[in-house]
């Protein structure tokens, strides 16, 4: 997979993407990640990005002009209809769907390249998102300074789910909120601290005992937590 980043502040990202399985999957060529200037991309002499909003109001708002010419140069489209069926241009704004696990999958699985246009200010402005944008991404209800915390969090939470990245097949699919429930309970070495035991049906070997326990924990741990989780689309628990 190929992920371009754009932002006006390409040195967040100096050596965010430098750790862990988002490094291992880049020296196994699982995952290639760019960062671009948004500055690069404009044309007048002071590099101007941002602007005031017609109709008055605070702040200022990202040029289309930059962003078109950044999207063009990296997709070779200036229109999302001319997009091939792999590619992505995704926006990180307050306005967007909320990201999830069941989004980290999809753009795991269907995108072989994304962009991410990281908002700022009073945000972008809209013939961006008329033409260009594929998706518009939230990672919660609360506004940040800016798209590059949020942009972190999509490629973190995507690139440990493309094949190979993690060093077992499996360990993604025990996540929290893959099967819809929080993770269950974790207890390593030792089996004894100050007093505190670890549960003796995790010590006893039996498989189906451990997955039956961890199963009914996943489930008390959300009910606890998040019982949110359990709704179905009615708003009664499942």
């Amino acid at each position: 997979m190929k992920i371009d980043v754009l932002t006006i502040f390409p040195e967040y990202f100096d050596s965010i993407f430098e750790f862990g399985i988002i490094r291992r999957a880049k020296l196994a060529e699982i995952v290639e990640i760019n960062v671009h200037d948004i500055r690069e991309f404009a044309t007048d002499k002071h590099k101007m990005v941002d602007d005031r909003p017609f109709g008055g109001g605070d702040g200022m708002v990202l040029k289309p002009e930059p962003l078109f010419a950044a999207i063009e140069h990296l997709t070779g489209a200036s229109d999302r209809k001319d997009y091939r069926e792999d590619l992505r241009v995704v926006l990180l704004t307050p306005q967007g769907r909320q990201f999830n696990q069941q989004a980290a999958a999809d753009f795991a699985a269907e995108a072989e390249h994304m962009v991410l246009i990281c908002g700022r200010y009073e945000g972008v402005d809209e013939r961006v998102s008329e033409r260009l944008v594929t998706d518009e991404l939230s990672i919660g209800d609360y506004v940040l300074s800016g798209g590059e915390p949020a942009a972190s969090v999509v490629v973190d939470a995507m690139v440990r789910l493309l094949p190979g990245a993690l060093g077992s097949e499996t360990s993604a699919e025990n996540d929290s909120f893959s099967d819809g429930l929080l993770d269950c309970p974790q207890y390593t070495r030792p089996a004894e601290f100050r007093g505190m035991k670890v549960p003796e049906v995790l010590l006893n070997g039996h498989h189906a005992e451990i997955d039956k326990w961890r199963r009914k924990m996943a489930f008390e741990k959300t009910k606890k937590v998040r019982e949110d989780l359990l709704m179905g689309e009615n708003g009664e628990r499942e």
